[in-house]
């Protein structure tokens, strides 16, 4: 039973709402006895007095006999104005006065309810008192019946308690239905999560029609399980991405130190015939390629992490003018507006630029225009190639870890597919942009990036 009433919020309701009104009806029933035993008991005194009237006419003609004759009282006394019993019914015979707390003082009849009298012991009888007034004085008339018990009558009890019981069992069947009505949709609630649980139901949750808190707990159920389906969502791409860079990553370090491998596998089988000089550049040039990858891994993963970093004013102009001069094998063209400041890691943003201008080295037929201005509130870094260009449709592939067009491959061998992404995620750590744009010839990159306003 205890398990039970733990476990059922409707239960326990109606049980609470059952025991209110038992109580109430108590309370109720109690006023009720109350307020009907005065009622009653003013209505037996009144037949008393109705009653003893007889006795008083007898009194006011003379005619009163020493022995009273009422089957319908308990007794009757009959005093004279000195105070002594002249008459009374034989059960009250040679019995002084039973009682002189009546009539009160300025009262011509009375009534009272006294209990243990001398005739009546251990138990409570109503007593009225009547005047006679006499030439002689004022005679007074006692008589006394059974007190009206607190129940009333038993039919009175026995009403009542049929009627607390009817109200109790209204009651419980009344708020159990309301509140299984009432927790109907919780209960649907409760079911298709139980179903999302188990995997076999879809990430939502009936919502009912009633405007209520339950449709409020439906909607906010609903917008919770949105964002877990879309953060789910994002956590099996993020999952993917990571299996495929891992793939893609382990390719690539694969490459060199195969080719090392080779490399020194073939020297070693024809000693005599190998220039070691020769082995020795092709090595460190695998060495090189394979210290480039795990440098531009590492750089990811710092990135990856919010790795904390240095932000000072930079001068976009001058960073360009210092990356530009050193040398390449493709003419650079600089267009650079001076007073172009950012704030930003001088270093990562250096490296940004580097990552661009290499990119660009590799692809470009004659030469490189880099471009620095400040545009609104933007300040814009633009690195223009004069090469083949890039398909609309492959401008954010580029962008993607170790990702290399069919072009990139058969021109440029030594490419990582890291170099793009990094500087990407450079911008992105800088709260700017870095993406591919419309240009007449080749691949127009641009950077933008918010300027510092002083």
């Amino acid at each position: 039973m205890s398990t039970l009433l733990r476990r059922s919020l409707r239960i326990r309701l109606a049980l609470f709402a059952s025991i209110a009104m038992l109580l109430l009806n108590i309370v109720v029933s109690v006023f009720v006895l109350y307020g009907l035993r005065n009622e009653v008991v003013d209505a037996e005194a009144q037949e008393m007095s109705s009653k003893a009237l007889r006795v008083l006419l007898m009194v006011k003609r003379n005619q009163l006999p020493q022995r009273v004759i009422s089957d319908d009282l308990d007794g009757i006394q009959v005093v004279d104005p000195a105070g002594r019993v002249v008459a009374s019914t034989p059960n009250l015979a040679g019995m002084p006065p039973l009682t002189k707390a009546i009539p009160r003082r300025n009262r011509a009849n009375d009534a009272a309810e006294l209990c243990d009298l001398r005739a009546f012991p251990g138990r409570c009888e109503i007593a009225v008192a009547m005047h006679a007034y006499q030439s002689d004085g004022a005679w007074i008339i006692y008589a006394f019946d059974r007190a009206v018990p607190w129940y009333v009558r038993p039919q009175v009890i026995i009403f009542q308690i049929c009627v607390t019981a009817l109200l109790v069992a209204l009651t419980w069947f009344g708020v159990s239905r309301v509140v299984a009505r009432t927790l109907a949709p919780v209960d649907s609630i409760r079911k298709k999560l139980a179903e999302i649980t188990a995997g076999g139901g879809g990430m939502r949750v009936p919502v009912p029609d009633n405007d209520d808190e339950i449709r409020a707990l439906a909607e906010t159920a609903n917008q919770t399980l949105e964002q877990l389906e879309a953060a789910m969502e994002r956590q099996e791409a993020a999952i993917e991405q990571q299996r495929r860079f891992a793939g893609d990553a382990s390719h690539d370090l694969r490459s060199p130190i195969t080719a090392m491998r080779a490399q020194v596998e073939e020297a070693l089988l024809h000693p005599e015939d190998t220039d070691w000089r020769e082995t020795g550049n092709e090595v460190l040039s695998s060495l090189n390629r394979l210290q480039a990858i795990v440098t531009n891994l590492l750089t990811l993963t710092k990135l990856d992490a919010g790795a904390p970093d240095r932000r000072e004013p930079v001068d976009l102009g001058e960073l360009a003018a210092a990356e530009i001069a050193r040398p390449r094998s493709k003419r650079v063209v600089p267009n650079l507006q001076s007073g172009v400041v950012v704030t930003a890691d001088r270093l990562q943003l250096a490296r940004l630029l580097t990552n661009l201008l290499d990119n660009a080295e590799r692809h470009a037929e004659t030469h490189v225009i880099v471009t620095v201005r400040q545009q609104g509130g933007e300040a814009v870094l633009e690195v223009l190639d004069d090469g083949a260009g890039i398909a609309h449709d492959q401008r954010e592939v580029v962008f993607q870890r170790f990702t290399r067009l069919d072009d990139s491959r058969s021109r440029d061998a030594g490419g990582s597919g890291l170099g793009l992404p990094i500087a990407r995620e450079i911008a992105k750590a800088h709260s700017g942009t870095l993406a591919i744009e419309d240009s007449h010839t080749g691949a127009r990159f641009v950077l933008r990036m918010p300027a510092r306003e002083d």
